[in-house]
């Protein structure tokens, strides 16, 4: 067989993931929309939640806290990167505290008794516990004091998770 009438895949077509999409594609999916003429899309409302209702290896919460304390972990110049900075920073709300591993420009942000607002983060695991963390995908602004006391009794961080692997049994 000629390399110009070969199958890139083979005959069972291009690999797949395993996941399948739910329900019915709508007809307009499949068609591209014009740039030009078409109605702008509305932005969503962001939907913030609390520290007490984070769960390990969830992602794409925002959420308003206050930085209780900050500590630098690390902080060395490097080659290839300039300088890289890590510190474990304890935050929190209403509800509880967790603490955040503020990464290089995250640092300067996170400064004892600060509000901010973490928008698409997600929770790490570090050796069981959970830790609040924001990627180059998610965004943290400072904002105005929020007029909330701290629960510091409630740390999500003291909590330790287990991995277990479940088995179906038939």
């Amino acid at each position: 067989m000629s390399t110009a009438n070969r199958r890139p895949y083979g005959r069972g077509g291009p690999p797949t993931t395993g996941y399948v999409r739910r329900g019915s594609v709508p007809a307009n999916a499949a068609k591209p929309r014009a740039t030009t003429g078409a109605a702008p899309v509305a932005l969503r409302k962001p939907v913030f939640t609390t520290i007490d209702q984070l769960r390990p290896q969830t992602h794409g919460h925002t959420l308003v806290a206050r930085v209780i304390s900050a500590r630098t972990i690390l902080d060395k110049p490097s080659q290839h990167l300039g300088r890289s900075r890590l510190a474990e920073c304890l935050v929190g709300d209403q509800t509880g505290t967790i603490l955040f591993t503020a990464r290089n420009d995250q640092v300067d942000l996170l400064k004892p008794d600060t509000t901010v607002i973490f928008r698409n983060a997600r929770i790490d695991m570090f050796k069981g516990t959970m830790r609040l963390a924001v990627d180059k995908w998610g965004r943290i602004e400072v904002t105005e004091p929020a007029d909330f006391i701290v629960k510091e009794e409630n740390n999500m961080s003291m909590v330790e998770y287990e991995l277990v692997d479940v088995v179906d049994e038939e």
